[in-house]
């Protein structure tokens, strides 16, 4: 916990000792003075992503059998477009054993990438580095399965998806046994999409529900009324942004020749986009190969605006901070983009689908001009980048009258305002805990490369005293970070010592030179911090006796602990398996926290089925976190790893 001793503001040139007076959240995740609601909000984002009692949580989405998360309960499988939004913003702050879960999701779609040889679902073969659209064990989806299969062009913006949150995953944990391992097939990646690449403009080609919100796209409707390729904003944009991040996984792996090669991949591919934009500034959707613009908003024909690739050119830096303001301008013009403070994926209606706006496909239902909330996440990213705290907060609230009831639905029909699956009793899906990831991610915005960690503070000025109590991950080092003041960045301490590696809006985090452990404090505008000291953050070991009253949950809790007290004494306290553990004891406990709530009416109880099915899918999360440690463990029995061989005979005994 971060101790601020003196605190002196400087007014008129003076220094002066002030006592101010204002309100502070001290919240489980969170602690600050300013703008209550802001700092309520920011917690209870964060309490979504760890077992807890009143709220729908990540742990829910634990599966089994693939040891990692899925979509949802009505979503058996693993989408890069779903999980686009939360996964990026969620990486810096996912401890162990999400970062496992996660990359076993992910391998879904790296372990059975096209090669030219593999067939996925319905028998399609695609071409080598092309991702899909959706994976599970034995099964992949090369192309959006929704829809004209028959026309549709392979996963093309979702392959750039996919490329950008592992090479992200890979920056973060700077680990290079994996980087050995994934970089290849992010190479393939980037290979596959140069094949789409039209030299003579710097444009990328691609076919129908080639997008990210496939199958909104058409591609180019040609004259005999056949559908052939169009240059896709999107795949432009997101290709840019994947290889930000591939160029700095190249310079970790001393691949100096791969470095230049994609460094002149992603300048030319950055010329290309001025004949995607606008004389407003903005990006269109597509451009046909015959000069047809679709996207141009207001004109006679394709006049809508199209979101995903303007928030995503903005949340990803893809264009200059000049250029971001004219796209939000744009964007908070067009009054029917935003009906429930949830951004559309377009409007007004798309007349440029290969199929009529009604049904499944009229406007405001789907693809188009429903509410997906992984886009959501990536425009809170753009509304942090550009100080547009109360977008955040309107984003936020809106997002609490579907968890609040157990409705974490997606999409989100009626433009954002009711759920897709209504006759379900409670929703829950991957892509609605965006926003509440995107809310944390963003207050620091965290750029990382190859050589280390870039801080991007976007603190409300109405929060004057900020402080994280949870790790952010570097590598193999935790960060716990503070803010006090308003501002543009004055002074940074690490670990109680002045720190100079920063100017007035970042600061800057060599990897070699930063702790283990680092409690950063920042010092915003006039707060002059004369004296900071700071208490080690160190690992806490130990889990609850609570007993549920559930013979199925007790037993296994019994076990559990044994496990885990083996475990610590046998020094493997912060291994992966271990931290499996404790989130399942975690999540027990949390249930018998749940039932003293509900009993004590400090918990709103659901309809009654609704809250049959919320109570029954915390006892279901616990059994499955048991169910899929004990076959991860039962596996190691065959493993050649001691350390696999040792947790397993701790297992067995």
């Amino acid at each position: 916990m971060l101790n601020l001793v003196v605190i002196i503001l400087m007014i008129g040139g003076t220094a002066v000792n002030e006592t101010i007076i204002t309100e502070q959240f001290d919240g489980e995740n969170f602690s600050g003075k300013g703008n209550l609601e802001y700092l309520q909000m920011l917690d209870i984002a964060k309490r979504m992503f760890k077992p807890d009692p009143e709220f729908q949580n990540m742990p829910m989405l634990y599966m089994p059998s693939w040891n990692g998360l899925v979509e949802g309960p009505t979503w058996g499988a693993w989408w890069i477009q779903n999980s686009y939004g939360t996964t990026y913003c969620a990486l810096p702050f996912y401890q162990e054993p999400f970062v496992t879960f996660l990359q076993n999701s992910h391998d879904l779609w790296f372990n059975q990438m096209g090669d030219g040889k593999r067939a996925g679902a319905n028998d399609w073969v695609a071409p080598d580095g092309c991702l899909c659209d959706a994976a599970a064990p034995d099964w992949i989806v090369y192309k959006q399965g929704d829809g004209r299969t028959d026309i549709h062009d392979w996963g093309m913006e979702f392959t750039a998806a996919g490329l950008l949150m592992q090479a992200e995953l890979l920056l973060i944990s700077r680990d290079s046994k994996a980087i050995d391992h994934y970089l290849p097939m992010l190479e393939r990646c980037a290979n596959f999409i140069e094949t789409r690449r039209d030299p003579s403009n710097n444009l990328f080609l691609a076919g129908a529900a080639g997008n990210l919100l496939a199958p909104s796209y058409a591609g180019y409707k040609r004259p005999d009324g056949s559908y052939g390729m169009a240059y896709l904003a999107g795949l432009s944009i997101t290709y840019i942004a994947a290889l930000d991040r591939l160029i700095e996984l190249e310079k970790l792996a001393n691949n100096a020749e791969n470095v230049e090669i994609y460094v002149d991949r992603r300048e030319s591919a950055r010329k290309g986009l001025s004949l995607l934009t606008t004389d407003e500034g903005y990006f269109i959707k597509s451009l046909d190969p015959d000069g047809t613009r679709h996207g141009v908003y207001g004109a006679e024909k394709h006049g809508y605006f199209e979101a995903s690739p303007n928030h995503d050119a903005i949340a990803f830096r893809v264009v200059d901070d000049d250029q971001a303001e004219k796209i939000y301008e744009k964007i908070a013009s067009i009054d029917g983009l935003r009906p429930y403070d949830f951004i559309l994926p377009n409007c007004p209606s798309l007349d440029d689908m290969y199929t009529e706006p009604s049904g499944l496909w009229e406007f405001g239902r789907w693809v188009n001009g429903g509410h997906w909330s992984t886009c959501e996440g990536r425009m809170i990213m753009g509304y942090y980048r550009l100080g547009k705290y109360e977008d955040n907060l309107r984003s936020m609230r809106h997002l609490l009258t579907f968890a609040g009831k157990f409705r974490m639905d997606n999409p989100l029909v009626d433009f954002g305002s009711n759920v897709y699956q209504p006759h379900e009793p409670i929703n829950l899906c991957y892509d609605t805990f965006a926003p509440a990831a995107a809310l944390i991610r963003g207050l620091f915005e965290y750029i990382y490369d190859a050589k280390g960690l870039t801080l991007i503070p976007h603190i409300p000025d109405d929060i004057t005293e900020l402080e994280q109590k949870f790790p952010i991950r570097f590598g193999t080092k935790k960060l716990y970070l503070s803010v006090v003041g308003s501002g543009d960045i004055s002074s940074v301490y690490v670990n109680g010592k002045a720190f100079e590696s920063f100017d007035s809006k970042s600061i800057f985090l060599a990897y070699d030179e930063t702790p283990d452990i680092a409690n950063i404090l920042i010092g915003m505008g006039d707060a002059v911090i004369e004296n900071s000291k700071s208490s080690p953050h160190v690992s806490k070991f130990g889990y609850s006796e609570s007993e549920t009253g559930i013979p199925e949950l007790d037993s296994r809790a019994n076990k559990l602990r044994a496990l885990y007290d083996q475990l610590i004494k046998a020094g493997l306290g912060e291994t992966y398996e271990a931290l499996h553990v404790s989130l399942a004891l975690e999540y027990i406990a949390t249930i018998d926290e749940r039932q003293k709530l509900l009993s004590e009416g400090k918990i709103r109880k659901l309809e009654e089925a609704s809250q049959t099915a919320a109570d029954k899918c915390y006892v279901d999360t616990a059994i499955k976190l048991y169910d899929g440690l004990e076959k991860v463990i039962k596996s190691y029995n065959e493993s050649d790893d001691p350390r696999k061989k040792q947790i397993y005979k701790l297992w067995a005994e």
